[in-house]
Parts: C-alpha cells; sequence; structure tokens
C-alpha cells in the first residue's frame, strides 16, 4: 500500500515529461472554502471509526484450497455502520488496469487503485495500493478490486482480527501442497519457507490437519448456563469481552450468572421455584443473542443501529423487549438475508 506525503503548503513541482502522464495526487486534500470549521476532519473521523468498528475473524473457507479467509463482504459489514455513524465514505478509481493470459483459459489482472476517503467536511486522505487476481472466467478484475478494497480498509482502519496474520487472499490459486516438499535434485532439501516472518503457518507446518479446519462460533450464552461454577463462567464471560461481545450481550450473561447465584442462596426446598423464575431471564438471553446474531447476518453490524431497529419498531430496546418481540425481529431479519440472497 503506498500514502504519498502529507501535502505541504504548495505543491510540489512537477516534471514536464510526467505532465502528461498522470496529474500529482497528494495524499490529503483540504476542505473546500466554506466548509464549517467545527466539521470533523477526515483524520478524527478515520479515528472514530476505528474504535467503533467491530473485529473480523477467518470466518470464510475456501473449500477448493481448504484455508480460511476473511471475505471483504466480511470487511464492508464491520465498517458500514459506523463509517455511517461517523459522516465518512469512500470514492474508488481505477488508475492503472492491465491484464494478460493465464493458460488455456485463465486471466491474470493486475490493477492499481485509488480511494478517496471523504469526511463530513469535505476533505479526503489518499490512499492508493495495487490489486491483484487470476480467474477462468470472467471476474479477474472483481477479483483484484476486491482485494485491493479488503486490505485497504484492513490496513487504513486497522480493523481488529482474531488470529497474528491478515495475510489471506480472495484469489485464484493452484492448491496449496498438504505435505513437506523437497527441493529438485541438486539443490537443498527441506520444508517450504513460511510465506513471511507475520504470517500463520502454513499447510505444511502444521502437524494435525484437523487445525486447518474452520472453527465454529463459540455459543457464550449456552456456556454460561452450562458453566459448573462462578471460575468456569468467569472464563466463558472473559472469553466473549475478548472476541467483541457488545455490553449488551455481556449483561445478559451477567443476569445469568446473578440468577443462578440467587437461586443458590435459597433452601433447598425453593429451588423448583428459583429454576422457574431463571426460565424467562434465560430465554430472554437467548433471545437477544438470537436476534443479534441475525442482525449480524443482514450486515449490521454497529451495536447502536441493532438497538435504533428495534426500538424503531417496539418503541424500548432490546433489553425490555420480550422474548416474543425479540424472535419476531429475528425473523425479519432473517428473511431478509433470504430475500436478498434469491
Amino acid at each position: 500500500m503506498t500514502v504519498t506525503q502529507l501535502h505541504p503548503n504548495q505543491p510540489a513541482p512537477v516534471p514536464v515529461a510526467a505532465q502528461d502522464a498522470a496529474p500529482v495526487r497528494t495524499a490529503y486534500e483540504p476542505a473546500p472554502p466554506g466548509a464549517p470549521a467545527d466539521s470533523p476532519r477526515v483524520f478524527q473521523v478515520i479515528h472514530g471509526v476505528m474504535k467503533d468498528v467491530m473485529p473480523v475473524s477467518k470466518d470464510q473457507q475456501n473449500t477448493q484450497q481448504n484455508y480460511a479467509f476473511r471475505g471483504v463482504d466480511d470487511a464492508m459489514s464491520a465498517m458500514a455502520g459506523p463509517m455511517r455513524n461517523h459522516g465518512c465514505f469512500i470514492a474508488p478509481e481505477v488508475v492503472e488496469h492491465r491484464q494478460r493470459p493465464r493458460g488455456e483459459k485463465g486471466t491474470h489482472t493486475v490493477l492499481k487503485m485509488l480511494y478517496r476517503i471523504y469526511g463530513p467536511a469535505g476533505d479526503c486522505l489518499l490512499v492508493t495500493l495495487p490489486g491483484e487476481a487470476m480467474d477462468s472466467g470472467d471476474k479477474s478484475t472483481n477479483k483484484a478490486m476486491s482485494a485491493a478494497l479488503k486490505y485497504m480498509l484492513f490496513w487504513v482502519f486497522m480493523i481488529p482480527v482474531d488470529s497474528r496474520s491478515v495475510d489471506d487472499s480472495d484469489r485464484d490459486t493452484a492448491p496449496i501442497p498438504t505435505a513437506p516438499q523437497q527441493r529438485p535434485q541438486g539443490g537443498q532439501g527441506g520444508q517450504q519457507p513460511r510465506r513471511s516472518s507475520r504470517a500463520e503457518p502454513g499447510p505444511w507446518e502444521q502437524e494435525n490437519p484437523a487445525q486447518q479446519q474452520r472453527q465454529q462460533r463459540r455459543d457464550y450464552l449456552a456456556e454460561a448456563k452450562a458453566a459448573p461454577n462462578p471460575d468456569a463462567f468467569a472464563k466463558v464471560r472473559a472469553d466473549a469481552v475478548a472476541a467483541g461481545a457488545p455490553p449488551e450481550f455481556v449483561a445478559q450473561l451477567d443476569q445469568i450468572a446473578e440468577a443462578r447465584r440467587k437461586a443458590a442462596q435459597k433452601p433447598q426446598q425453593q429451588a423448583p421455584a428459583a429454576q422457574q423464575q431463571r426460565k424467562p431471564v434465560e430465554e430472554q438471553a437467548a433471545a437477544v443473542g438470537e436476534f443479534y446474531d441475525a442482525a449480524r447476518s443482514a450486515g449490521v453490524t454497529d451495536r447502536a443501529e441493532v438497538e435504533q431497529l428495534f426500538s424503531s419498531k417496539y418503541g424500548c430496546t432490546s433489553a425490555e423487549g420480550t422474548p416474543e418481540q425479540l424472535r419476531e425481529m429475528r425473523d425479519d431479519l432473517l428473511d431478509a438475508v433470504k430475500g436478498a440472497s434469491t
């Protein structure tokens, strides 16, 4: 990724030979005349988006080459809510585009993208970076643009990730070998090196191939309900917070713990009544969790926006809503996802 030096008071001189080739672009374009002085500038806006964006883990799976990756859709869904809340948007431009045949039917595309990141005052930050992809159909340009956008979002806004590396890809490639390969005779044998010093181990470095399988999302509510003691519950709660659970969801976990604590303090003969009182709390917590999961499936990742959707229909927060209202809203969101995919 290339970001040119921040603009000086006067633009840098342009060589005569380069004037006809391409205009000079600076990394920052100030707000136009007349922009409100109290409107936040793009640097403040980017900082605000970085504070609000939720983590994006490797939840997508390439079944052909058997590796997990973060898709561009995941990054866009995580960024959409925070960018809307802070008045930020991005205008892309293809500044270079080259293609060549690859094999009998493949097409290899290399392009350079210029992204203008605007704030509400009208000023913008310019970011340039390449994209590269190969496809056996007509999608190589689309893939290259998607790869460039994904890494621009991750690197400029520093979207949190759940592992040590963002060294993944959306491209079509030859299958990665699943066993150590030897160098040709005459060279030195040994395992292939890692892709980079910061990348996750490749498939040939895994002792257990099952480690490459996609990890399922944890059901923290179920684990909290099944926790045998307070220490086990505390660990489940800490893991949920570390994974980026919203405060409303953590509050539901705390409600489960509080209900269990009160039930344990009552006499043994009152245990059946305590269990009956705990059921509505657990049902409410489960309904809230299902509602938030459905919202993420529909691309709504900002918790304030999720709460606004619920309150606009029922006039209360999700924590105050009934399980029936939460499940009705959940079904509406899932129906919208199904309708968009057909």
